[in-house]
């Protein structure tokens, strides 16, 4: 027999469900289905997609903001793209309103439902706001184990937690992890270190440019490239030529 609160968790799901189905798009879905690579062999293979945009999500997160923890974690098993998106902009939202107790819940249930954060966009709106957010004043091992982990999310989540850091002029443990990435063969790391190591150069060009000189020769091209975007046209030309 259910428990009260199984079946209160039961009805607020089912409820999101069913205001998700009817912001659902599938002109989006399938837009959405190519964007996200859902097709065989590439990184999002067989994600769901309904065709809810992120504003709808945002909005529907406000909405449904006192779910419990445990209620929300529920629907980040979900194999719909949208659901788990929204549970983990809920979780960002009570993580940022919640008690120290209620904060070290969230980070514990996302560091142990990492599986389900599978995509980048899943990761980058939950990562520097649950787990760097966490960690900031905080041991950071856990970071250093993600950086060296097999799966392609767990590093992202990784390099990703530290903008929180960055955003705090801390710099130290970004550069750190962007070191162990260099060699990783995951676009989508390259992508990621590239724009972290960016923003630290927009809050210190030299930190940025010390970095650089000891790796850029080594480094891939398209982390390359987002590490340097903003800077003069006649150095970017300097550092992707290779030389100096």
């Amino acid at each position: 027999m259910p428990t009260d609160e199984n079946s209160r968790a039961i009805m607020g799901i089912q409820e999101i469900r069913r205001k998700l189905c009817i912001l659902a798009d599938k002109d989006k879905a399938r837009i959405l289905r190519g964007f996200f690579k859902t097709g065989r062999g590439q990184y999002g293979e067989g994600d769901i997609f309904i065709g809810v945009t992120v504003p709808m999500l945002r909005k529907l997160a406000k909405e449904f903001g006192d779910m419990p923890v445990d209620d929300v974690v529920l629907l980040l098993k979900s194999p719909i793209h949208e659901e788990r998106t929204l549970s983990l902009l809920m979780l960002v939202r009570s993580y940022e309103t919640g008690s120290e107790t209620t904060k070290k819940k969230i980070f514990n249930c996302y560091i142990a439902n990492t599986r389900y954060i599978n995509n980048w966009d899943l990761v980058d709106l939950s990562a520097p706001n649950i787990v760097g957010a966490h960690l900031f004043d905080k041991s950071r091992k856990q970071l250093y184990a993600f950086a060296g982990s097999d799966n392609l999310w767990k590093r992202r989540i990784a390099i990703l937690s530290t903008f929180t850091f960055i955003r705090q002029n801390d710099f130290t443990d970004t550069l750190r992890i962007s070191r162990l990435l260099l060699k990783d063969e995951q676009d989508l790391i390259h992508k990621a270190v590239g724009w972290m190591l960016r923003e630290v150069g927009k809050r210190s060009r030299d930190r940025e440019e010390k970095f650089l000189g000891q790796h850029y020769r080594g480094m891939p091209r398209t982390m390359l490239r987002y590490a340097i975007e903003r800077f003069p046209e006649s150095e970017r030309k300097k550092y992707l030529s290779r030389k100096g």
